[in-house]
């Protein structure tokens, strides 16, 4: 857990909600009632942002008990108990919904992930995550995606150099994006690792007769050109395959031989898990 990035999103989250206070707290609970709550597993799942919703407890009121019963990565079922929380009411109130709102989007994609991850074993295929987050949140929906066993791709635009089609489109041709981003690393005296991705077994082509890249990725391939692709490709380069990937599908594409296998469902379109937060 990076410390910084995650106190910096509790305070603007809690700024977000508190504005200028709880006025229904504030109104119906005196200001030292003290109180214990459970957090309640209402559906089958993957846990995640336990570890999170501790600091969110802390940052709130660092006073405030928490006793984990259950961890991050753990597999839950109904009528679970993951966490109880006791001390101020109104602070126990106050952490309330943000520790829903983070724990059950994070579970929801560590359940997908870890889902489709046992839907690989067998294949030496290995399942990344995208940039397709929501804005703010990426840190912890990729933070959910490795406690459900994938693996992080990037994580922005800043820690590696991935040529996609527009960037080859807009630099006249593959091998004036790779030669230029090459050009670039040597000139800013940056080591990034380089991928590509190709649309076709024409422009898988021209990629290895340019070379100067660490992965190819593989977009929108049918089955017998992405075979073929990592056939043609031989171990050279690390390959990843991308594009209409769902659940359903995703062994197929395994099975084609890519080392790995992106999909952006595991963070832009996932259900959360239901979950609450209840007094005892």
């Amino acid at each position: 857990m990076d410390k910084q990035i995650i106190d910096q999103f509790i305070k603007n989250a809690i700024a977000e909600d508190l504005g200028d206070g709880d006025h229904t707290s504030l109104s119906t609970i005196p200001a030292n009632a003290q109180g214990k709550a459970k957090l309640l597993i209402k559906e089958p799942g993957i846990l995640a942002g336990v570890e999170l919703a501790l600091e969110i407890f802390k940052q709130v009121d660092a006073s405030l008990v928490t006793e984990v019963l259950i961890n991050d990565g753990a597999e839950v079922q109904y009528g679970d108990i993951a966490l109880t929380v006791s001390g101020n009411s109104q602070s126990i109130l106050l952490a309330e919904r943000l520790v829903l709102n983070c724990m059950q989007r994070m579970s929801g994609i560590a359940t997908k992930t870890n889902r489709i991850v046992k839907l690989l074993a067998g294949y030496n295929t290995r399942l990344l995550d995208t940039r397709k987050t929501t804005p703010g949140l990426r840190y912890l929906e990729k933070w959910a995606v490795r406690i459900g066993g994938g693996v992080n791709h990037r994580i922005g635009l800043y820690d590696m150099i991935l040529i996609k089609d527009n960037h080859v489109d807009y630099a006249g041709g593959i091998s004036n994006a790779i030669k230029a981003a090459n050009q670039y690393l040597t000139d800013k005296g940056k080591k990034l690792q380089i991928e590509i991705e190709v649309r076709n077994i024409s422009e898988l082509n021209e990629v290895l007769n340019t070379g100067g890249v660490n992965r190819i990725l593989l977009d929108n391939f049918t089955f017998p050109d992405l075979t073929e692709a990592v056939r043609i490709i031989d171990k050279k380069y690390i390959t990843e395959a991308s594009g209409g990937i769902t659940e359903e599908n995703v062994t197929d594409y395994a099975a084609c031989g890519v080392d790995y296998i992106s999909m952006g469902a595991l963070t832009h379109s996932v259900k959360s898990l239901d979950m609450s937060l209840k007094a005892f």
